[in-house]
C-alpha cells in the first residue's frame, strides 16, 4: 500500500513528454545538414581545384555523375548512422558509445565503398572520398558534443529526464539515489522508492524521495509518480517470477526495466551479456593490458607529448622567465614520485613554492590534523608564491611533466602521481593504482581536483585502471583542456 506520506507533488498521472523522440529528430536533422553540406561542398571544392571532370565514363553503362554519387553517399552515410544506433536513447547523452558509433559508421561505410569500387572496377576520385570522410566525421563528432552539452544543461535544470522508480532495500536504494543525484547528466531523476522495510528505515538511510511501500502494485506506483523507468537493485529480495511480472506490467517502448548489479565501477567494454538456456548471463572481463594496448598507449603518449613540447616551447620560455624573476630559487622543481609498479622517478614541474617548502610539509599537515591521511594537500598553503598560485590555478606548473611523459616515466592520462609517504598508506585496493603509469591528467583532475576526498580520488583512479581505453584517454584530455581554461573553485 502506498503510504499516506506520499506528497501531492509526487502524484502525477500525466505522462511526461517523450524527449527521446524529439532529441533523435534533432540529431537526425543535424547529421543530415552536416553530411550533405560536407559531401556537396567537398565535391565542389575538389573538382573545382583539381579540374577533374564531374562526369566520368564507365564501360557499357551510363557515365557516372558525381552529383548522383554524392546523393547516394549522403543517404548511405545517414543510413549507417541510424543502423549503428548512434541516435539510440541507450547511447546518446552519456559515455563514449555515441562517439564510437559515429566513427565506426564512417569507417565501415568508407570500407564498403572501397570494396564496391574495387569489385566493380569503378574509378572513383580518391581525393573526393578521402576529404569527405574525415571532415564529415570530425564535424559530426563536434556536433554531437555540442548537442550533448545542451542536453546536459537541460538535465541540470530538471528537463529531459527519465522519471525513475527504485526497488531495493534501504541501503541499496540510498546508494542508487545518491549516485543518480550526483550525475544529473545521466538523465535519471528518482521520483519514488519501494522495497522491504518501513518508511523510517528508508528515511534513516538518507533517502529524501517518497517511500511508496512494499512492492505490491508497481503499475499503480508508475501511474501515481509518472515514472517511465523501474530500477531493481540486485539485493531487492525479489524472486525471479516477480521481476518478470514487473517487466510484463511495463508499457513496451515507453517504460523500461533496469537491473543494477552489486558490482560497481565496471566499464562498459568489460561487460558482455549472453543468454544461455534462458539465463541472462553477464560476463565481466578481468582487467588486463595486452601488448597491443600498451604499444597503443605508449605511442599516443610519445606523439602527444612530443607535439605539445614543440607547440608550447614559446610559452615554456615565458613561464620560466616569470618564475625566475618572481622569487628566489630555481625555475624547475623536481620531486620523487612513485610510478608504475612502485618504481620511483623524478617528476618535473615549474617551481610554484618558496625554497625549502618540502621541509615544512609535515609541520603543516600536523597543524591541520591530516598527517595520518594518504592525500597530502594543504588548505590555503602558505608556501605557494604569488606567481605559483596563478600557475597552479591553470595547471601551468605541470607543463614540464610533458618531459616525463616523453621519457616514459609518466603518461598523458593516468592515476595521480603520489609521494612515497602517501603510497605508504596504500592498502591492497590502492596498490592497483600502480599497475599503470601515473598521468599528467586523470579522472581525479577533471572531476573535482582538490575538492575530492582520498576515497573519491581513489575510486576514480581505480576506475580508470580497471577500464582503460584510448577513447577514454582522449575524452579525459578534452575535459582537461576545459578544466585548464575554466578551472573553477576546486583548482589550487
Amino acid at each position: 500500500m502506498v503510504t499516506e506520506s506520499l506528497s501531492h507533488s509526487a502524484v502525477r498521472t500525466a505522462v511526461p513528454m517523450d524527449w527521446h523522440a524529439t532529441y533523435q529528430r534533432t540529431l537526425w536533422v543535424s547529421d543530415a545538414i552536416i553530411v550533405a553540406g560536407v559531401v556537396f561542398l567537398t565535391q565542389f571544392v575538389w573538382f573545382t581545384l583539381t579540374g577533374e571532370p564531374v562526369t566520368r565514363p564507365v564501360d557499357n553503362v551510363e557515365p557516372i555523375t558525381y552529383t548522383w554519387l554524392s546523393v547516394a553517399l549522403v543517404v548511405a552515410w545517414l543510413a549507417a548512422l541510424s543502423i549503428s544506433g548512434s541516435r539510440s536513447p541507450r547511447t546518446v547523452g552519456i559515455g563514449t558509445g555515441e562517439y564510437r558509433k559515429v566513427i565506426a559508421s564512417a569507417l565501415y561505410l568508407f570500407a564498403v565503398l572501397a570494396i564496391v569500387s574495387y569489385l566493380t572496377t569503378t574509378d572513383v576520385s580518391r581525393g573526393y572520398l578521402l576529404l569527405s570522410f574525415p571532415v564529415g566525421m570530425a564535424l559530426l563528432l563536434i556536433s554531437r558534443a555540442l548537442w550533448r552539452r545542451r542536453l546536459w544543461a537541460a538535465r541540470r535544470s530538471g528537463e529531459a529526464m527519465s522519471r525513475v522508480l527504485v526497488i531495493g532495500d534501504d541501503e541499496e536504494s540510498a546508494r542508487i539515489v545518491r549516485e543518480l543525484d550526483s550525475m544529473p547528466e545521466a538523465g535519471y531523476r528518482v521520483v519514488g522508492v519501494s522495497g522491504p522495510g518501513s518508511r523510517s528505515d528508508f528515511m534513516s538511510a538518507g533517502i529524501e524521495v517518497p517511500f511508496l511501500g512494499p512492492v505490491e502494485d508497481v503499475d499503480r506506483m508508475l501511474r501515481m509518480t509518472g515514472a517511465d523507468t523501474v530500477i531493481v537493485a540486485s539485493d531487492a529480495a525479489l524472486p525471479v517470477e516477480r521481476v518478470r511480472e514487473i517487466s510484463w506490467q511495463l508499457e513496451s517502448g515507453r517504460q523500461h526495466l533496469i537491473m543494477v548489479p552489486s558490482l560497481t565501477d565496471i566499464g562498459g567494454p568489460r561487460i558482455h551479456t549472453r543468454p544461455v538456456a534462458g539465463l541472462p548471463l553477464v560476463h565481466v572481463e578481468t582487467p588486463r593490458y595486452t601488448g597491443r594496448q600498451r604499444v597503443l598507449k605508449r605511442s599516443f603518449d610519445i606523439l602527444g607529448s612530443g607535439a605539445l613540447l614543440l607547440i608550447l616551447a614559446p610559452l615554456f620560455a615565458v613561464l620560466a622567465l616569470l618564475v625566475k624573476t618572481s622569487s628566489a630559487g630555481p625555475v624547475f622543481y623536481t620531486q620523487e614520485r612513485i610510478g608504475k609498479e612502485g618504481q620511483p622517478f623524478q617528476m618535473i614541474k615549474f617551481r610554484s613554492m618558496i625554497t625549502g617548502a618540502d621541509d615544512m610539509l609535515q609541520q603543516l599537515l600536523a597543524a591541520q590534523g591530516t598527517a595520518d591521511q594518504p592525500l597530502h594537500k594543504i588548505d590555503n598553503d602558505p608556501r605557494i608564491t604569488k606567481i605559483g598560485r596563478i600557475l597552479r590555478k591553470y595547471s601551468l606548473d605541470e607543463f614540464p611533466q610533458l618531459i616525463n611523459v616523453f621519457k616514459g616515466d609518466m603518461s598523458l592520462v593516468g592515476p595521480r602521481p603520489q609521494r612515497e609517504s602517501e603510497v605508504a598508506f596504500y592498502d591492497s585496493s590502492a596498490e592497483r593504482r600502480l599497475i599503470v603509469k601515473p598521468g599528467m591528467s586523470g579522472l581525479w583532475q577533471v572531476s573535482g581536483r582538490s575538492a575530492l576526498s582520498w576515497d573519491e580520488a581513489l575510486r576514480l583512479d581505480l576506475y580508470y585502471v580497471e577500464n582503460w581505453s584510448l577513447l577514454g584517454d582522449i575524452s579525459i584530455l578534452f575535459r582537461t583542456f576545459k578544466a585548464v581554461l575554466a578551472p573553477g573553485e576546486t583548482a589550487h
